[in-house]
């Protein structure tokens, strides 16, 4: 093991078109956002593993400590769950590599959000990322042995460009792609004030989707256009289409319709229905409105954007 200090570090996420349908070959765009999450790993005294984890203020919201051994297991902890959820990853990440962990010295890792941990910019992908990274091993075959999912995550974790993202069979594609509309000071994220599963999110569609290939047509076709877009009209009107074809396919109102119908621009949901950001594109500043309708995080595209 080594004996000085480590540092990683990972982006956080945003997609921009393709959920649900990229589980299913849609190509989607996917931008790293400039908030992120490092991971330090240094030697300690102990013959545990000390873990805490600190939030966008550097206060602890996790910590345990866990015995080394063949699977690690929990000594102390202030939150059971999370503690399990850690030791499932840890584990999964010792069968790929098993010369983790594996000496009898104790470690101290440390981890740390740039951002708050309930805006869904990818909390949990940040760290299977790092967490590879410090393995060396497969952070897509982490990824599938613990949360699972599509992948696109991890690919913004590591690339420090927006990107589309494809799946076909067992193969990924991903391309870093050149996305710097110029009308991007008409667009905003806007934080819906919680936070939304998106294996939940995933579980309610693989239940609902149904004759889907036409779909995945018209959203890989959007993606595409989204990326040559060059006026905010077309833009919005792609990001319209995008909304009624997701809701078609999962049964659910489209958040303009449900929060926002008096709003004058488009409103797209980003990964799973239901909470996280959406994008806002307006050709006046929504500030004020999204203030009086109670959301206040608004963050203007060029700061979100890595």
């Amino acid at each position: 093991m080594n004996s000085t200090s480590n540092t990683f570090y990972s982006n956080g996420k945003l997609l921009l078109t393709g959920e649900y349908v990229i589980l299913d070959g849609a190509l989607a765009l996917a931008i790293p956002t400039s908030y992120g999450q490092s991971l330090t790993v240094e030697p300690n005294d102990q013959k545990y593993l000390e873990w805490k984890s600190l939030d966008h203020q550097g206060k602890v919201w996790f910590e345990a400590e866990l015995i080394i051994d063949d699977a690690l297991k929990v000594k102390t902890t202030n939150d059971n769950a999370i503690a399990a959820r850690l030791l499932q990853i840890l584990n999964a990440a010792k069968n790929q590599n098993p010369e983790i962990l594996g000496e009898q010295q104790g470690i101290t890792i440390v981890t740390k959000n740039d951002f708050p941990k309930n805006w869904g910019l990818g909390t949990s992908s940040t760290l299977i990322n790092n967490i590879a990274q410090w393995s060396e091993i497969d952070a897509y075959t982490l990824l599938k042995a613990t949360f699972g999912g599509s992948g696109y995550d991890i690919a913004c974790a590591k690339h420090n460009a927006p990107l589309t993202y494809q799946l076909e069979a067992q193969d990924r594609t991903i391309i870093e792609r050149t996305f710097n509309p110029v009308f991007q000071q008409h667009l905003y994220f806007v934080f819906l004030n919680k936070k939304q599963n998106s294996r939940d999110g995933i579980a309610a569609y693989q239940n609902q989707k149904n004759n889907i290939s036409k779909a995945i047509s018209e959203i890989t076709t959007i993606t595409n256009a989204m990326l040559s877009s060059t006026t905010l009209e077309t833009f919005q009107f792609l990001m319209d289409s995008h909304e009624s074809i997701i809701a078609n396919i999962i049964k659910q109102q489209p958040v303009k319709e449900r929060l926002f119908s008096d709003f004058k621009g488009s409103i797209k949901s980003l990964g799973a229905w239901g909470g996280d950001f959406v994008l806002v594109a307006s050709k006046a500043q929504p500030e004020a409105y999204f203030k009086d309708k109670g959301y206040h995080t608004i963050i203007p595209y060029a700061e979100m954007v890595l």
